[in-house]
């Protein structure tokens, strides 16, 4: 345990947010408390299963009955599987309602989901923060995209972004590494596309978080293709916590870490309008500790975040710190997908490809954005690749025997999918809330969850399916099929919302500088400030608008506005 109980910050989590909340402060001077509630993951040392293949393991790779058990909620999807077991969050000792079905995939351990995440970073555009406005949905965003702009940027050089620059208004362009390639499939079916649809479509190499060259000031090499990114890179190859953001803030000697810690809330004072501190449960001894600071961070993960919000100043506002609008805990929104095409193409089977890329293609939203426009609002991207075939496929024709065992000892067909992302417009009736009749294992109130898709993503939804078919059709490929499997709030691990920001104190929990209005030394800057959600993935978000508000708050600070 730390012997100083005061800070000038303290940061609540280690994700993706956390991390740049801590090394943005510590840079700038401020000695700094991280707070994690779950254990500490050591950069290298801890990845334990980095290096192993689908033979190591027991059941080489597939979920046990007993994980099965132990993990109701994480076992609907790919997430439970042995390589990753025990870097999601125990359901057991952290249980919570569904009111209506949301799959929660937690990650409570030093790095957080930044250990798991896609790694696909795209920024948003102008579209996207004046959209709201324009629409009249929720309210406006209190920024755009000029205001974010200079701080992606920032965390893009930083972390390394490899993507191409491709002159498009919907999706700007960023300070990019080269990009991962495109195979000679996807190159030809890009071609075929920007033929077949005037230059309207256009498949992209996606842009990720994994560095195509190395950054040797931060001890970090570049991609080795071994696509095992949610194991932990050796290399340091993909943006997380541990290889990029908390060495930076440790070799200041400007930071302490402290896992195991619970934040239970915020500590306030009625009279000074400001945050004091943080009360901490030690999740090991049950033992409760108390930390001050002159500023505090909230980026615990967007339901956390906004659970300790609930959990603080209940004698000012019986809702929590920040729930004086009526709007905290509610706007949920995930990304909804899980629904799109597949096909064969044909004329390539003496095409191969090295490596196992860590990355496929990105086609860029369309949809409300030229054409003429559909029965719903927003739109949405795609998300796929093109690969071979390999031993698993299966072949009917053939029985077991020397004539098996040579034909898949060779590439099979060519095949190509993609998967729609879809916008999930915000909506007061979906929402999170303290629910009364259950308790974690620490005796703290779990969350409720009520979460569903309107009619807006249903209709969106179909167009996400309907144009998939069309685009592999119009690029030639054969046995194109349509695909859409479950989905369910919650299965894109993209929650956002419950926080929101805003322009009027009365409409929003945050203002446009990531600033509880209630408490302007209490900054959010993880998923749960979102305002609208975009079709993009949120992450590369959340560090910009992190670096950006804590800049803020040391300017701030050295005022004496805080």
């Amino acid at each position: 345990m730390a012997d100083n109980m005061h800070y000038d910050a303290i940061v609540v989590g280690s994700g993706i947010s956390g991390g740049w909340a801590a090394k943005e402060l510590t840079e700038r001077g401020l000695k700094v408390l991280m707070l994690e509630r779950g254990r500490n993951i050591e950069h290298l040392t801890d990845y334990v299963n980095a290096d192993k293949e689908a033979w190591d393991y027991p059941h080489r790779g597939s979920p046990t009955t007993e994980m099965k058990r132990k993990h109701p909620v994480l076992q609907r999807d790919y997430p439970l599987n042995e390589p990753t077991n025990g870097m999601w969050a125990d359901e057991q000792d952290n249980p919570y309602v569904e009111h209506k079905r949301f799959d929660w995939f937690r990650g409570y351990h030093v790095g957080g989901r930044s250990l798991l995440w896609g790694r696909q970073s795209y920024r948003w555009s102008d579209t996207d923060f004046e959209a709201n406005a324009k629409e009249g949905v929720a309210v406006d965003w209190p920024i755009r995209y000029a205001d974010i702009a200079p701080w992606y940027d920032h965390v893009e050089r930083f972390a390394g972004i490899s993507g191409a620059r491709n002159g498009l208004d919907i999706l700007p362009d960023g300070e990019f590494l080269p990009p991962i390639p495109l195979n000679i499939v996807e190159k030809d079916v890009a071609a075929r596309l920007q033929k077949a649809f005037g230059g309207k479509r256009h498949l992209i190499n996606a842009r990720v978080a994994n560095i195509t060259e190395p950054k040797p000031e931060q001890n970090r090499l570049n991609c080795q293709y071994r696509n095992k990114c949610w194991l932990g890179c050796p290399y340091g190859a993909y943006f997380s916590t541990q290889s990029a953001t908390l060495p930076v803030a440790v070799a200041t000697g400007n930071l302490t870490l402290r896992p195991f810690s619970i934040v239970r809330q915020v500590m306030y004072d009625r009279d000074r309008k400001r945050a004091t501190g943080v009360e901490v449960i030690d999740a090991e001894t049950g033992q409760t500790y108390e930390y001050t600071a002159d500023v505090i961070f909230l980026n615990a993960s967007t339901f956390n975040s906004t659970w300790v919000l609930m959990n603080s100043a209940t004698d000012v506002w019986e809702g929590g710190l920040g729930s004086s609008s009526g709007e905290l805990g509610h706007n949920v929104m995930d990304h909804h997908f899980r629904v799109g095409a597949e096909g064969r193409v044909e004329g390539y089977d003496d095409k191969y490809y090295f490596g196992r890329r860590p990355a496929g293609f990105y086609i860029p939203r369309f949809r409300n954005v030229e054409g003429a426009p559909r029965d719903y609002l927003r739109g949405f991207g795609y998300q796929g690749s093109a690969s071979r075939q390999g031993w698993k496929r299966e072949i009917a024709e053939l029985n077991i025997g020397k004539d098996l065992k040579e034909a898949l000892s060779k590439p099979g067909d060519w095949r190509i999918g993609m998967t729609g992302f879809g916008e999930m417009l915000p909506d007061h009736a979906n929402r999170i809330a303290l629910d009364g009749t259950v308790t974690d294992k620490w005796g703290l109130p779990v969350l409720a969850i009520s979460v569903e898709l309107g009619e807006n993503e249903k209709k969106m939804r179909v167009d996400m399916q309907q144009d998939a078919v069309e685009m592999f059709e119009a690029a030639g490929l054969v046995d194109v099929k349509p695909t859409e499997s479950d989905y369910a709030p919650g299965m894109g691990i993209h929650e956002m919302g419950t926080a929101r920001m805003g322009r009027d104190p009365a409409t929003s929990v945050l203002n446009q500088h990531n600033q509880v209005w209630d408490a302007p030394n209490v900054y959010v800057t993880d998923g749960s400030c979102m305002t609208s959600s975009s079709c993009v993935n949120p992450s590369l978000t959340y560090m910009a608008l992190t670096a950006r508000a804590a800049a803020h708050a040391v300017e701030s600070l050295k005022s004496g506005d805080l």
